[in-house]
């Protein structure tokens, strides 16, 4: 990572129409068996392309193995029961049928990690995978087993160590933890969900992210944002505990969204992927609008420490507007690197 503000994404990319329903979240597969393995592969070198192509400088998978950021980590680990269902409401904003926690939670095999080492072979570029994070994998489940969201998190950590690991081993340069629900549930961040994510990354030598977003795709979290007023100012619960904390990187919305970007005071020193695209809209930012962004986020973040990014996945949105947006990404940031050589 040497290059000043090296750009990425925060995971998602939307996936090819013959792989899955386009600009849907949740989207079925339209593959099955071996054909589904091969065309998530083949889906999987797109997405590297199309990020090689518009000059992104941290790659991913673009999320594209996967049918959910969260589903579908939980679905390879016993313990759950995904035919036993039951209505929760997830991140204290909409109702929903989750899967069960029936027994202890355990992972039985690797889950990510031969799609890293794809994804490894075909790229010299540094890497980022994305993993769900403890916290908001509990928020979408119903536990009937350890009846306490804490312990149930802290077995999630663990396990989600595990994987961590053999990515690390797999050779990712930097693993990314989605914690939505970091922006909800203030006291239990505070009391143990920090505690958890660190557990999550112990003894990781790559680098580490915790991704914070408002939530995306759904008509519960674009309501939930309308009643939020003129400032979104929720980081400010998470922020002066994760600053504390081990993890290398925090991962945020700005461009579009409310949130006043001086709260970036409140982790100076931490490295901060800064969210300089508006994932909830189909209009293609411009460099210069990116560069805006970027601008004011460097007067509250070193410049060495400043990664722009997207504000969140992109799998919802035509194939065509999110390429058009990774481009405007990387010009934003080409202009601001010359401002500041």
């Amino acid at each position: 990572m040497h290059r000043l503000l090296p750009t990425s994404t925060a995971g998602s990319l939307p996936k090819p129409a013959w792989l899955a329903q386009p600009e849907t979240l949740w989207s079925p597969w339209k593959l099955q068996d071996e054909h589904l393995a091969e065309g998530k592969r083949d889906a999987l070198c797109l997405a590297l392309q199309a990020q090689q192509h518009a000059g992104i400088d941290i790659v991913s998978d673009g999320e594209q193995t996967r049918q959910h950021f969260v589903t579908t980590f939980i679905e390879h680990l016993s313990g759950v029961d995904f035919a036993k269902r039951q209505t929760v409401r997830i991140r204290d904003r909409y109702d929903a049928s989750v899967p069960t926690v029936v027994g202890a939670v355990a992972r039985k095999q690797p889950v990510f990690v031969e799609d890293a080492k794809f994804l490894r072979r075909l790229t010299a570029q540094p890497v980022k995978w994305a993993l769900p994070g403890p916290m908001t994998m509990i928020d979408t489940l119903y536990d009937s087993h350890y009846q306490s969201r804490e312990q149930l998190a802290w077995e999630f950590a663990g396990i989600l160590n595990q994987e961590a690991r053999e990515l690390e081993a797999a050779g990712v340069d930097i693993i990314q933890f989605d914690e939505p629900a970091f922006n909800v549930f203030f006291d239990e961040v505070n009391d143990w969900g920090v505690a958890a994510l660190e557990r999550a990354v112990e003894g990781l030598k790559c680098e580490t992210a915790v991704h914070i977003c408002y939530g995306y795709g759904i008509k519960a979290n674009t309501d939930w944002k309308k009643t939020l007023g003129d400032q979104w100012r929720q980081y400010e619960q998470a922020f002066p505990k994760l600053r504390e904390s081990s993890l290398d990187i925090i991962s945020l919305e700005c461009h579009n969204s409310h949130v006043p970007m001086e709260l970036l005071e409140l982790i100076r020193g931490k490295k901060v992927m800064v969210g300089a695209i508006d994932v909830a809209n189909h209009a293609i930012e411009t460099p210069e609008e990116v560069a805006n962004t970027l601008r004011k986020a460097l007067q509250f973040v070193d410049a060495d420490k400043l990664y722009p990014c997207t504000n969140c996945g992109m799998a919802p949105l035509p194939r065509q507007v999110a390429s058009g947006k990774l481009h405007a990404l990387s010009a934003g940031a080409a202009i601001v690197r010359s401002e500041l050589m």
